[in-house]
Parts: structure tokens; sequence; C-alpha cells
């Protein structure tokens, strides 16, 4: 390992796990984290009606919508055709359901597939692995993960060293933030 990469990882590994910055809100105990066993895959649309982000969780029991505002079940659909739950095609997107009805929702999870990684403003969210298979999720502003100060210009935000990372990043808009894991998703939100 070259010296820049071992500074790097030394970096990450002495950042201990905080809270994001303002504007970033994490939902109130005991919603911080919502328990989503067998966690396939996650991805957002925008609710038709209001233009508010709804996140889309897929899982091995279903498929559950999300408000990523309060962490409140929108809907659940707990007996789906199989293959509803098995991102397709080239945008690796499912049907969605309830408000979503009329939409595909692009996931990102165990098939593959992304989350935006950028905000318009200049969010970045990162994830790490210097302790693999441990995976850490930091979360910058224009790009301080590599340059700045932890808790000035990055947070280490997440860590999932007691379940298989899935996806992390941005909604469209860039107001809503999640981390999927095997077993739970963490969400963020600002205004």
């Amino acid at each position: 390992m070259r010296e820049h990469q071992q500074q790097l990882r030394n970096r990450f590994l002495a950042a201990q796990v905080m809270p994001a910055p303002e504007p970033w809100l994490a939902l109130p105990t005991p919603h911080k984290y919502i328990p989503v066993g067998g966690l396939l895959g996650v991805g957002f649309a925008a609710d038709p009606t209001s233009g508010a982000d709804i996140l889309m969780v897929l899982s091995h029991d279903g498929r559950g919508l999300f408000d990523p505002a309060t962490g409140a079940k929108i809907a659940r659909d707990r007996e789906p055709d199989p293959d509803l739950c098995i991102p397709t095609g080239p945008d690796l997107s499912c049907p969605g359901f309830g408000p979503l009805a009329d939409a595909r929702v692009r996931i990102a999870g165990l098939f593959g597939g992304g989350l935006h990684t950028t905000t318009e403003d200049g969010w970045t969210v990162d994830v790490v692995a210097p302790d693999w298979p441990n995976e850490r999720v930091m979360l910058s502003i224009d790009g301080g993960i590599y340059r700045g100060t932890v808790g000035t210009h990055w947070w280490h935000i997440f860590d999932s060293n007691y379940s298989e990372l899935r996806a992390a990043g941005f909604s469209a808009s860039g107001r809503t933030l999640v981390v999927a894991t095997s077993s739970d998703i963490t969400l963020w939100h600002r205004s």
C-alpha cells in the first residue's frame, strides 16, 4: 500500500461515527433505524401529488414505501408477485404500488445499481472500506473527505460492522439520504 493510501486508511479508521451536520436530520428514536429483514434494495421516487420523496424498499418479504422525513410506513405489499421484487431492465427498476402505482422505481442494492452520490449544492456520500469487509459511509461537503477536517468538512455517519451494506445515497431531489443494509434502513432528511 502506498503512503498516501495508508494515510487515508488511517484517517478513516480513526474517525468515530458521529451525527450528520446541519441541515441533515436523522429520524428521531425509535425510528432512527428501521428494521427490514432480508433487505434486497432501495430506491426513491417522487410522490405524484406533493413531489415529496418516497423510499421504496424491497425485501424477501415484499415491498414497502416509507416517508423519509418521518420514517412512517406509507404502504406495504407483503405478497407481491416474486418477479416484482427483482429489479429488471437496463435501469434495474421495479413497478411501484400504492401512491407510486403508475411509476417504475430504480433500485440499488443486492442486484446492482446505485443511488445519487452527490447533490446539486455540493454534498457527497462515499462508501469506504478501510477495515474490509466492514464498510463505512462518509458524508462530506465539496469533496472534503480527502482534504478536509473530520467534523468540519466530512463526517463518518454510518459503520456497517453488524450487517452487509446494500446501498447508500441521495434521492434525486437531494433532500434525503439513505443507508440500507441487509437488515435495516437509516434515513436523514433536510428541508
